[in-house]
């Protein structure tokens, strides 16, 4: 990353023998706060966003929610015998200033805002916010990866050419992104589809693009631990990316969203999905989707906190015990 050992700022999270869970920083995982990403290895980073949604707001409020439901996390990935905050400076970078009026500057900002994230080296992974922000996101990354893999888990392909008949939206952004040179079409996965459409070929698209598309109803009752073999395998040793829309999850586990689709993925298949990215050179992930207004027992809102921690838990550089 660019960091010697002195120059880290690794520090565990403030742990709940230290002080109680319901006290304490409103940090993810209660980690220290940090005003810039210089020293650090990877940083959370919440963008509270939603004007970009079609139709259920509310993801606006999701940073906020997942932080204070990481409270639970504890350092130790007990599943994995991943030890992130062992090697690791990890901080939480506090949330992008968005535009609430204006969906365009608030695209530009969170653009920018990354692109000094990434300059740094270290790998951002984002509390969402609707699947617009990944448009920016990639924006950034590409900008100093170029064009990057893609693990996608999703029930919607988010390829809309336009949404309202605007072009940047939160069902738009991989079209955008296509077009725009930041990915490496050969190395994107989309996990989880499904659902009903607008056009038959809805999901053809993404196929004509060289995306590997993964419907739902092929993961039904089975592990995806081969699949993730076999993504491994496709995505190589170039950057890869990982965006993770919560409604990719079947409402039983994730209710609280804003587009939720019947059928969907297991949260045990979700851990088995990013579980299965270690050993790829991930520079950089989100969640999101999270509206804690459908999310009455905040379970959702865990759930997400509990998958990002797997997204760090598979960066380069995280030494297993």
């Amino acid at each position: 990353m660019g960091n010697n050992a002195r120059e880290k700022l690794i520090v565990q999270p403030l742990g709940g023998n230290e002080m109680p869970r319901f006290g304490g920083p409103g940090t993810m995982m209660r980690l220290p706060s940090r005003a810039s990403a210089e020293g650090l290895d990877a940083a959370f980073v919440g963008v509270p966003f939603d004007i970009g949604t079609s139709n259920r707001s509310g993801t606006r409020f999701g940073p906020r929610q997942i932080r204070a439901e990481s409270t639970l996390l504890r350092p130790y990935n007990m599943g994995t015998r991943a030890a992130p905050f062992d090697a690791l400076a990890v901080g939480d970078l506090g949330d992008v200033a968005t535009n609430p009026y204006n969906l365009a500057d608030s695209i530009r900002i969170i653009e920018e805002f990354y692109r000094g994230v990434v300059k740094t080296g270290c790998r951002p992974l984002s509390l969402g916010g609707d699947h617009t922000i990944v448009l920016p996101v990639l924006r950034a990354i590409a900008g100093r990866h170029g064009p990057v893999g893609l693990v996608h888990v999703d029930a919607h392909a988010d390829i809309n050419d336009t949404m309202f008949g605007e072009k940047v939206a939160h069902g738009t952004p991989f079209r955008r992104a296509v077009e725009e040179g930041l990915l490496d079409c050969r190395r994107v996965v989309q996990i989880g589809l499904r659902g009903t459409g607008y056009a038959a070929e809805d999901f053809d698209w993404p196929r004509q693009q060289g995306f590997r598309v993964v419907q739902a109803e092929e993961c039904w009752y089975r592990s995806l631990a081969p699949l993730m073999t076999e993504v491994r395998a496709q995505l190589g040793t170039g950057p890869v990316y990982i965006t993770f829309d919560i409604d990719g999850l079947d409402p039983s586990v994730a209710p609280g969203t804003g587009t939720p689709e019947p059928g969907g993925l297991t949260g045990s298949q979700g851990l088995e999905i990013i579980r299965g990215c270690r050993g790829l050179n991930v520079v950089g992930g989100d969640l999101v989707e999270v509206s804690p207004p459908y999310d009455p027992s905040g379970n959702t809102a865990l759930l997400g906190a509990g998958l990002l921690f797997e997204m760090l838990c598979v960066l380069p550089g995280v030494p297993y015990r």
